[in-house]
């Protein structure tokens, strides 16, 4: 089947939903929504949500919408905070509580120092070549004794630091 085929099919079954079809005459949004494209958003800077968080509601919370519109003084705790669970997900209690996010940040954080490590190290075992000779510990002291044995600057350089007569450095 190809695409166009089944894209004609769809639209003539009305598969994709209230807002997916668009004739000339209507507008582009339906009176409805489909459950997840909902614009709900609260957060603490922004406590009150365009729209409520159950928009499609069931018979219980209808009856207890219908009781809403009654006196409070009627309703229960539980029927009030069930209320304020069909209008808000969560109270300022809850959007202001801790999260252990730190702890998934933290561990994905030492997992990339980690492998960053084992990466290090396996570059130095299997790809870097070998120190050259000249960064050896004996090259080294050969290398200052050859410095020193030829008085290389001897006003303020390393010959200067040392003693001659007594073949160790100046105190």
């Amino acid at each position: 089947m190809s695409f166009r085929a089944a894209w004609s099919l769809v639209l003539r079954k009305g598969g994709l939903g209230i807002r997916g079809i668009h004739s000339p005459g209507s507008t582009a949004h339906g009176k409805e929504k489909m459950s997840p494209y909902t614009n709900y958003h609260a957060q603490r800077s922004y406590p009150m949500p365009d729209e409520p968080f159950c928009a499609e509601l069931n018979a219980e919370q209808q009856a207890l919408k219908e009781k809403e519109k009654g006196s409070w003084t009627q309703l229960s705790h539980a029927e009030k905070v069930a209320l304020y669970r069909l209008q808000f997900h969560q109270s300022f209690a809850e959007m202001n509580r801790r999260s252990n996010e730190w702890k998934t940040v933290m561990g994905c954080v030492f997992f990339f120092f980690g492998f960053t490590g084992l990466m290090i190290w396996w570059q130095r075992v299997f790809v870097f070549p070998k120190k050259p000779i000249t960064l050896t510990d004996e090259w080294k002291a050969q290398q200052l004794q050859r410095i020193l044995d030829m008085k290389g600057n001897p006003v303020q350089g390393l010959a200067s630091r040392w003693d001659y007569e007594r073949k160790e450095w100046k105190k």
